[in-house]
């Protein structure tokens, strides 16, 4: 706290009130199993396995809605939606999405832009790229043009390569 004499430091004067951006960043990561869809950015994409989870597994919109609730400092997935719930088994990641984004707004937080990367030797998902774009946009209520989505390899290196499983990254940023 400052003394009289010395002059308020305007960074720290109202942080709530100045700050008007804040940055998140999210991770997941899912072991690929048989019987199951693969669901990534909301979608189906062909394939001949899916990804484990209590949920749908959209390793993605996982990561997504990780960097969302870190921006906002309201923790993470699994404190939301926690895999001991049974009401949750099963859960459409876009469902959860679309509950996290209700509590961001309420905060009065609104997506500015997401910046996404999937990690995975197979299939090639570049094609399906676009349409987890759109998906994505409309689950956030924004345009396109201000979500990205893009697909890497490891060549063949560490589990993603192996097939084991996939990882996504995601950074979003918040305004006020």
């Amino acid at each position: 706290m400052s003394s009289p004499d010395e002059p308020e430091n305007p960074q720290i004067r109202n942080p709530k009130s100045e700050i008007r951006n804040r940055v998140g960043f999210g991770y997941d990561v899912h072991r690929l199993v048989g019987g199951r869809p693969l669901i990534l950015g909301g979608i189906e994409v062909p394939f001949d396995k899916g990804l484990e989870g209590h949920s749908d597994a959209d390793v993605l919109l996982h990561a997504l809605i990780d960097a969302i609730l870190g921006a906002a400092g309201m923790g993470d997935i699994g404190t939301h939606f926690p895999s001991y719930d049974p009401t949750l088994k099963g859960i459409s990641s876009l469902d959860m999405l679309s509950r996290v984004m209700v509590m961001v707004r309420e905060a009065g937080w609104g997506v500015g832009n997401v910046d996404g990367t999937i990690v995975a030797q197979q299939p090639r998902l570049s094609p399906h790229t676009p349409r987890m774009k759109e998906t994505i946009a409309k689950a956030l209520g924004i345009e396109p043009e201000r979500v990205n989505v893009k697909s890497k390899t490891t060549d063949g290196l560490g589990f993603t390569g192996t097939g084991e499983g996939m990882a996504a990254y995601c950074a979003v940023m918040l305004v006020r």
